[in-house]
């Protein structure tokens, strides 16, 4: 494992990468075809937001109250999924469960439009749409004023974590004590182009974009009247759509504009809260070239893990019979063994 630079309590073991699953797009795919299909999480809750949409959450499993501890509040960690995601794939289920066996309490947000029905505005949620889920650690705060709080986001989901902190003067301190994100695509326009450069990344930029246009077409009549549907409707290419799509809705010039304003990257010397990010070298979203290795070595709040090879929140070990999902682990492990220091403290605060 090629660990870049200890920026706090990083992993307790090396991510061992089986013969059977060597190649990026193995670990990728195979981490999504092994993982048990995911159960539900316990109990959805609807947030009315102060914009009169809505946010669909979902909480548990009930934290294992052995290792709870402290004197205050059990934890708590708020779950970002990626990409076209939502609460109910299994990494988010994978590492909720994990949470709780540590003494979390989990619950996993569904970005606007990926809890299964449509919202009601008119925008969806992007890569750097950070004011939902601050919004809703501002609830959950409120809910449990002495409870630590921790974030863990993948791939898109990680992106939004990572600038939600490093956008804030106070680094994210006020509302975070742990962060750890998962196969980050820290520069979008950089992630773009190779999705756009090869099969493969063909591949998954065609299954991305079947959802979003379904998305749009739930929405097509009130879509059109800001839209340009023909453009819409030609778009081929993730970058075209976010051209056509994300940008305008969102008040962007264009994809261009849009990447550049909501790139991690350039948020990471803003994070002050003790941050695990864990990537792979062969990561098929993302060129090794664009992984924030001096970024992530200039700011002591970030431990960034790079392993050889582990694909795209992948990071399969074991057996085909038997997988095991070190990142999962890795992650729900760092943010909850901080957060139950923060927990031990008489304040239960940072």
């Amino acid at each position: 494992m090629d660990d870049v630079k200890a920026g706090g309590p990083g992993p307790s073991a090396s991510f061992r990468v089986p013969g059977w699953a060597r190649g990026p797009h193995v670990q990728t795919l195979f981490a999504r075809a092994l993982r048990h299909r995911a159960r539900p999480l316990p109990q959805r809750e609807r947030f009315e937001t102060p914009d009169g949409d809505f946010l669909d959450v979902d909480w548990g499993p009930e934290p294992v109250s052995i290792e709870a501890g402290g004197p205050g509040e059990a934890p708590v960690v708020l779950v970002l999924h990626g990409l076209e995601g939502s609460s109910r794939r299994s990494y988010v289920r994978s590492v909720c469960d994990r949470l709780a066996l540590r003494g979390v309490r989990p619950v996993a947000m569904n970005f606007r439009g990926c809890s299964g029905e449509p919202n009601r505005a008119l925008r969806f949620y992007h890569s750097g749409e950070t004011k939902d889920p601050t919004w809703l650690l501002e609830q959950i705060r409120a809910r449990y004023p002495s409870a630590p709080l921790g974030a863990i986001g993948f791939s898109l989901g990680g992106n939004v974590v990572l600038k939600l902190m490093g956008e804030r003067e106070d680094g994210g301190r006020a509302l975070l004590a742990a962060a750890a994100v998962m196969s980050v695509p820290f520069d979008l326009a950089a992630s773009c182009d190779l999705l756009e450069q090869s099969f493969m990344g063909g591949v998954y930029s065609d299954y991305f974009l079947r959802s979003l246009r379904r998305k749009v077409e739930w929405k097509r009549s009130t879509l059109s009247q800001v839209l340009d549907m023909d453009a819409v409707d030609s778009a081929r290419k993730i970058r075209a759509f976010d051209d056509h799509v994300t940008a305008p809705l969102n008040g962007f010039r264009d994809a261009a504009e849009y990447y550049a304003e909501c790139s991690s990257r350039r948020f990471l010397a803003g994070v002050g809260v003790p941050t695990l990010m864990v990537h792979s070298v062969d990561d098929p979203f993302l060129p090794a070239t664009a992984i924030p290795r001096a970024e992530a070595a200039a700011n002591d709040r970030l431990t960034l893990v790079l392993v050889p090879r582990g694909g795209h929140v992948g990071f399969v070990e074991g057996t085909p019979w038997s997988p095991r999902f070190w990142a999962d682990e890795t992650c729900a492990d760092f943010v909850a063994g901080l957060l139950h220091e923060v927990a031990q403290r008489p304040t239960g605060r940072p």
